[in-house]
């Protein structure tokens, strides 16, 4: 696998590359899943205050700067917070943007003393990898949460932070 060198920042919810990904994102998810069970966040909801959302480039001038992947931490009070809307762009797959963005966000969630971190993905083949390098991490299986219920095409997982 080839490790790239990314800058990982606030992401830029104007910036026509994360507005695609974003797109893709979207897309993605209403292709894999029933409409019930989608939970993406759209550019509007990405924009609220609760939100911390990162996008992870390659290269570091314009025009020749690459959007490699995005995320997002949603905090949900009381110490905790959620992963949404982690993806990698399909150029950059299997390079380890996934596990840098990954790592960045938990090291977000430490910094602003989340004790547990939280994650809704999906249940079907497709989410497999994504399943995996959360595993990775440490992330265990959990009941839904928050404002979730339970559904056969969701996947609820947590992570305690020390």
């Amino acid at each position: 696998m080839h490790r790239l060198q990314l800058e990982i920042i606030p992401g830029d919810l104007n910036h026509p590359q994360v507005l695609s990904l974003i797109k893709e994102h979207l897309q993605h998810m209403a292709s894999e899943t029933p409409p019930e069970s989608v939970h993406s966040l759209d550019i509007s909801a990405l924009g609220e205050p609760d939100i911390t959302f990162t996008a992870a480039w390659v290269g570091n001038k314009e025009p020749n700067r690459k959007l490699a992947g995005i995320a997002a931490l949603k905090n949900l009070g009381h110490f905790k917070a959620e992963i949404k809307s982690m993806r990698t762009a399909s150029a950059y797959k299997r390079m380890g943007v996934a596990t840098d963005l990954l790592t960045h966000l938990i090291n977000t969630a430490k910094r602003e003393n989340i004790k547990k971190l939280y994650l809704e993905t999906g249940s079907m083949d497709s989410y497999a990898p994504a399943r995996s390098l959360y595993e990775k991490f440490g992330f265990k299986p959990c009941a839904a949460y928050d404002n979730y219920v339970e559904d056969p095409n969701s996947i609820f997982m947590h992570l305690t932070l020390s």
